[in-house]
Formats: structure tokens, sequence, C-alpha cells
């Protein structure tokens, strides 16, 4: 029986960064986390310990912050694609790299006096999310968002499931839902406007939630993603992880109190889980990209 290396990839993970613009008296900051691996001829230092091609974890780590310093960071996308076309186009034994940005969201705090220059808060859970994936000449972005929590307070129904053995969920025509969205996107090419684009199927997302009266956490979840999708011919697809937050209504009865649905209990735990990708019909193939991100493979 022989015994042969598999696909392998390395790298340093998790490199957190902070980047201010100082440019102006007016700052900005750019909070990213980075996830940096490489792809090539490495097969020696698993087969006989030699690390003679190996670019150090550490490394890579400064190139991080060496190239915000000389370059900025600009857009997740932008960024992980200056990093993953240094790494591939300056080493000869680097033939691909996987480069994944998360963009951290602060809000600049507004005082009595306006907004200040230099004074920010943590916007929330929400975090921009990238991928790059590039080999050789071909890269590939995957852009989304995670933590995106929205909620409807009705004009939300769930009935006509199969009543099998050990059903117990009663039927209802007026619910709450409510759901985290992790979506991710991917492009077509990289001659994108990405802050657009982002913006663009982010308010789409949230605002065909709001606006489809949903008879399925799936239906609602289709009907964000066809609109997406039917918005920006630069996507091949995306997909969704969205967690089904529960909310049951309360009994009160033994206490002689109705309840119109008015107060709920809102359960963490367990959840229904829905994942779904919608996909343009003459979109390219993904390939291997979507490999490593959680929920979406």
């Amino acid at each position: 029986m022989g015994i042969s290396l598999g696909y392998h990839q390395y790298g340093k993970a998790e490199c957190h960064l902070v980047h201010v613009d100082r440019s102006t008296p007016v700052h900005t900051i750019t909070d990213v986390t980075v996830t940096s691996q490489l792809i090539g001829d490495f097969a020696d230092t698993h087969l006989t310990g030699s690390n003679a091609h190996v670019i150090a974890t550490d490394t890579q780590k400064n190139t991080v912050y060496a190239l915000a310093r000389k370059h900025g960071v600009g857009t997740p996308e932008d960024f992980g694609l200056l990093l993953a076309r240094y790494f591939v186009d300056g080493f000869e034994q680097v033939t691909g790299s996987r480069q994944e940005v998360n963009l951290d969201h602060w809000d600049r705090i507004v005082t009595s006096e306006g907004p200040h220059d230099h004074a920010f808060r943590k916007a929330g859970s929400e975090v921009r999310t990238c991928v790059v994936t590039k080999h050789g000449a071909a890269e590939t972005v995957i852009s989304g968002l995670s933590g995106l929590v929205v909620l409807k307070s009705t004009g939300s129904e769930f009935h006509g499931f199969p009543d099998v053995p050990y059903t117990s969920l009663v039927e209802t025509d007026d619910r709450i839902l409510a759901t985290a969205v992790s979506a991710r996107w991917r492009y077509i090419g990289t001659d994108v406007d990405w802050d657009k684009s982002f913006t663009s199927i982010r308010r789409i997302l949230v605002e065909k939630f709001a606006l489809t009266h949903s008879l399925s956490l799936q239906q609602t979840l289709y009907t964000m993603g066809e609109a997406a999708l039917q918005a920006h011919p630069e996507l091949a697809e995306i997909r969704f992880s969205m967690p089904n937050k529960h909310h049951f209504l309360v009994d009160l009865e033994k206490w002689g109190m109705d309840n119109p649905n008015e107060v709920w209990y809102a359960a963490d735990r367990p959840y229904g889980l829905i994942e779904s990708a919608i996909v343009r019909d003459d979109a390219p193939p993904a390939g291997t990209v979507w490999e490593g991100i959680t929920g979406f493979a």
C-alpha cells in the first residue's frame, strides 16, 4: 500500500491589524484580521524536514504589517489581492495563495460638538468577510458578511409540514422570524468596485428580508440571494448559512392572561440551520475555492 502527501498549505492565522489613516486631521481606522496561507513546492518539509523552501509563518505575519504600511489597507478585497500577488509573483516556490481578510466595523463617535476626529465605537457583531484565492494567474474573490442579525415581528408563517412521528411543532400563520445572516458571494473577475458592490448587496439582502412575506426561512433566503444575483451580474453565486433564531409564544393562560403574540421566549439553542447556494446558470465553475470556508463548502 502506497502512501503519499496530499493537498497541503500553511501560513499564519488571524494576524490582527489596525491601520490608522492620518493623512488628514480626521482619522480613519481599518480593523482587519488576516489569515495568510501559501501553496506550492513545500513537500520536503513534510517528507524530510527540510525547510529550504519554507517562507516562515512569522515572515508572512510581518509581510501583512509591512504591506499595510507601504500601501495602506483599503478594502478587504484589495488587501487580499495585494498579499496574494506579493507571495505568488515574488517567490518561485509559491504557486498559490489563500488570503482571508475579515473587517470589523467602527463608527465615529458623535459628540455635542459633532463627529469626533479620532474617537470611535465598535459597531457590533457584524463582520465583512473576504477570501482571495490565487493559483498562478487565476484569481478568485469571495466576499461576504457574517453576524448580520435581523428580525421581523410579523409577516412570517410556517405550516404545511408533514406530521410524522415525533412531530410536536404547532403550525402558525404569525410568528417572529429572526436570524443571523452569514452570506458569501463569489465574483466573476476582479475588476470590481468592492465597496460599492458590498454596500449594494448588503442593502438588497436586508431589504428583501424585510419585504418578503415569509412562508419559510428557506423561501426568504432564496429571495434574498436571487435579488442579489439579478442586480449584480459580476456575481457567479451567493451562499448562505442562516440559523433560525426561534421565538416561542409564552403561555400565560394559567395566570388568567391572554397573549396576543406579544410576549415571546427567545431560545438560543437548539436552532434550525439553513444553508443554501443560489447560483447563476452560466457561472464559471468554482473549483476548490470554497474549501476551508466553514459552513459554505
